[in-house]
């Protein structure tokens, strides 16, 4: 472990050093820029640009390209980059996270590697934690790139398809990533190429990346269709669940995951008057009561959700904010309705997915920002190859981060937290309350209640207010209850009186689920040399000791004796926390690093998909793609039927003379004297290749090409929708499954494997039918076409 430390602290030294040296070079340039009227300036962007066609490399060009934009930036915004800011923008323009604290202007580093890479004419994405600061890096930040000749366009929902073209036609490209996951989605949902919005995938820059690629891991974005809902079975199994004992069901906290036990099944059969709640007629009901039941246990309200005027509002864990217009899929959304007694809407059938961080693997390079990368370095690098550059702050950090208080109970914990903000508030000190959840932001708003003590609140119920209570948070004497991260990307000004108390105090009311999100709620105080102070008052009965360390919790009880309202002092309750913490982090580690490996599968199967599509969509003749499609499907249905391990007498002739002729639309006889499939094989492939030439004829006609182009379109959406339902409802169950030695990824792609061939047959069966079948096709459109002449 210590040389792997030594490793890092030398490779960093090594990049730092490296990156100073570019610097240097980058100063040396600024008397040159400086000396430059507007106009020259603004030429040197298409001096640059011409460099790169003449064929000169990023990598030639960036010291010029910092320099200039360094000089835009004085003019336009009035703002100069540092120079940890150039090494902060050097380390993106390499494909690395700059890990930079919070206050050193982040948004004005991407300015200059967005610049640089745009000058190659391939588009460049900046990824923000919200809309509202990609609208403010448009107005802000893009001043610079349209005063250097750049275009700078604006992703955000709700834009029609041609204001979308617009905005990924620009030079740079600023939005929220689920947003750009979501157009890629559209885009292979369209039946016309013209309607495609976005370009390849260049360049992008991840604001907060480890939120992105690291705590939002789980969620994939989900295009859906409506499905069929079973209010009344909704109802019914909510019914039930909610009466279930605690022993009818087991709860795994750790994982959040929940499983019936003997008697709930029971329970279940009894209730529904059937045998066996596994049989294949009993499908549905199985699915309906297990959402049912994660609904009752796993789904919290106030801290997983929100109820908003008669609606279910997803919460997101590691922002606090409101997740619009998400919703869960395969009912759990209809049965968290049902649980809170609301309207049951129309379940969502998945119709495309694709999680944000396959995604981003699918640009050239990808680069990020945050203030807390270091401590999830190795599972950044391994996962994503990107690594992380620790850039030094502009001015000596001052903020004091102090040990751990530990109290008993919760009641405790929101007393001392009380307490501590009367004491700040008394001298004038702002003073920021982290917590995890709604529920405990209004349990700390109670505590501050019987002290009198005045407070805003941010939560997801809040979040309209957001910007500005974040904002508002440094000024002295104001005291912010905060869920999470809300208010992430705002920055915190202190007023003089705030500076001279103290600066901002940073109360966090619980350890988070990782180290890093500790220290994302401590850089909020302490900004760019600020004064500061960071505190954690915890307890012994917070979820995350409860769940991840409640095996050594009981043997640290017994040696607690305090008075009331007294500390915890024993040194084996802060090992605890300490232990809760690093196995939550393991366990959440292995659960992502697991996840990725099983979505892994269904990105290839996507990519090929995704590829037949556009191939579709782009080809000038769509022959060479669909013939080949009828072979294949004849050899399919040899290969369903016909077996080498039987004797021609034990072939179900019957069942396959008839799939055949059904596909061929022609009574074509099985010979008597083939005896082997592969003979048979090649004797229905001869008979179809006989009819290529007319097939061939017939395509050239305008109407039959788009008729097949329509019909493989149609085949691909139904059958991948279908598709996307099997593999997310084999990856629920792969885990509960026993494989002996195989673990559950191999079993996943093995079978996935199964299921895609599957998936490729069904969606090529329709085209290869209607093929045999154009003739009839053309004399019915030609019928119509007289019929619609007569009239």
């Amino acid at each position: 472990m210590l040389q792997l430390v030594k490793n890092t602290f030398n490779e960093q030294s090594k990049r730092l050093k490296n990156y100073m040296k570019i610097v240097k070079e980058i100063n040396a340039l600024e008397s040159r820029y400086q000396a430059m009227t507007d106009d020259e300036l603004k030429n040197q962007t298409i001096h640059l640009k011409e460099r790169i066609e003449a064929g000169e490399t990023i990598d030639q060009l960036k010291t010029e390209a910092f320099a200039l934009v360094r000089e835009a930036s004085v003019r336009t915004l009035g703002m100069r980059h540092y120079d940890v800011q150039l090494i902060g923008g050097l380390a993106l323009l390499d494909g690395h996270i700059a890990e930079m604290a919070t206050g050193e202007g982040k948004t004005l580093v991407a300015s200059l590697p967005s610049f640089t890479k745009a000058l190659s004419g391939k588009g460049v994405h900046v990824i923000t934690v919200n809309d509202y600061l990609a609208r403010r890096d448009v107005d802000q930040i893009g001043e610079i790139h349209r005063f250097l000749g750049l275009t700078v366009g604006l992703n955000v929902p709700d834009l029609s398809p041609d204001e979308k073209r617009a905005a990924y036609g620009a030079d740079i490209t600023y939005g929220v990533g689920t947003e750009f996951g979501f157009d890629y989605l559209r885009d292979h949902l369209v039946n016309r190429k013209e309607d495609r919005v976005q370009r390849k995938h260049h360049f992008a820059i991840i604001d907060e990346v480890d939120s992105i690629l690291i705590d939002e891991a789980k969620t994939p974005l989900i295009m859906a269709g409506k499905g069929s809902v079973h209010e009344g079975l909704q109802t019914v199994a909510k019914l039930i669940v909610s009466k279930f004992p605690t022993d009818a069901y087991e709860y795994d906290e750790e994982i959040k995951a929940v499983s019936l036990t003997d008697k709930g099944i029971s329970i279940i059969e009894e209730n529904f008057a059937i045998d066996n709640l596994f049989a294949a007629e009993h499908q549905v009901l199985y699915h309906y009561m297990v959402q049912a039941l994660r609904a009752h246990v796993v789904m919290k309200r106030d801290v997983d959700y929100i109820v908003k005027d008669g609606k279910i509002e997803l919460v997101d864990l590691f922002t606090g904010r409101i997740m619009e217009g998400r919703s869960l899929s395969d009912g759990l959304h209809q049965a968290i309705e049902a649980k809170e007694g609301i309207d049951i809407t129309e379940e969502n059938k998945t119709t495309a997915q694709v999680t944000i961080q396959h995604y981003f693997r699918m640009y050239e390079l990808v680069s990020g920002m945050t203030g807390t990368a270091q401590t999830s370095r190795q599972e950044l690098l391994k996962t994503y190859g990107m690594d992380v550059v620790q850039v030094p702050t502009n001015r000596p950090k001052l903020r004091e981060d102090s040990s751990d208080i530990i109290y008993a109970t919760k009641e405790e914990k929101y007393e001392a937290v009380a307490r501590a903000t009367k004491e700040a508030h008394a001298r004038r000190q702002p003073v920021l309350i982290g917590t995890t959840s709604i529920e405990q932001s209004f349990a700390v708003a109670e505590a501050l209640d019987t002290h009198q003590l005045p407070y805003q609140i941010l939560n997801a119920k809040t979040v309209d207010q957001e910007t500005d209570i974040i904002r508002e948070a440094g000024q002295h004497g104001r005291i912010t209850i905060a869920t999470n991260m809300a208010g992430r990307g705002t920055d915190i000004t202190l007023d003089e009186i705030a500076k001279e108390a103290g600066g901002l105090f940073v109360i966090g009311t619980e350890r988070h689920e990782s180290v890093r999100i500790d220290n994302q709620l401590r850089g909020r105080s302490g900004r760019q040399g600020d004064p500061g102070k960071s505190q954690f008052i915890v307890s012994l009965e917070d979820d995350l000791v409860r769940r991840f360390a409640k095996d050594r919790l009981e043997k640290v009880l017994k040696k607690v004796k305090t008075s009331q309202h007294e500390p915890v002092t024993l040194k084996e309750a802060q090992a605890l926390l300490s232990y809760a913490q690093e196995t939550c982090e393991g366990t959440g580690y292995s659960i992502r690093e697991e996840l990725v490996k099983l979505d892994d599968v269904l990105h290839q199967h996507r990519l090929v998909i995704y590829a037949i599509r556009n191939q579709v969509l782009d080809a000038e003749d769509i022959q060479d793609m669909v013939l080949p499609m009828v072979e294949r499907t004849v050899e399919r249905i040899v290969d369903r039927y016909l077996s080498a391990e039987l004797v021609p007498e034990e072939w179900p002739k019957e069942e396959f003379q008839f799939a055949m002729d059904e596909l061929l639309n022609d009574e074509v006889p099985l010979p008597d004297d083939l005896e082997q499939p592969e003979e048979v094989k090649a004797y229905y492939v001869n008979i179809v290749s006989a009819r290529r030439e007319k097939w061939i004829e017939e395509l050239k006609n305008p109407a039959v090409d788009e008729l097949i182009r329509d019909q493989l379109l149609a085949s691909i959406e139904e059958h991948w929708t279908e598709h996307l339902t099997t593999m997310n409802t084999l990856k629920e169950g792969i885990h509960l499954r026993s494989y002996g030695q195989e673990q559950p990824v191999r079993m996943y792609e093995k079978e996935g494997f199964e299921i895609f061939n599957y998936t490729i047959a069904e969606i090529e069966y329709p085209v290869a039918y209607v093929l045999q079948r154009l003739s009839e096709y053309i004399m019915l459109d030609e019928e119509i076409e007289e019929m619609e002449l007569d009239v």
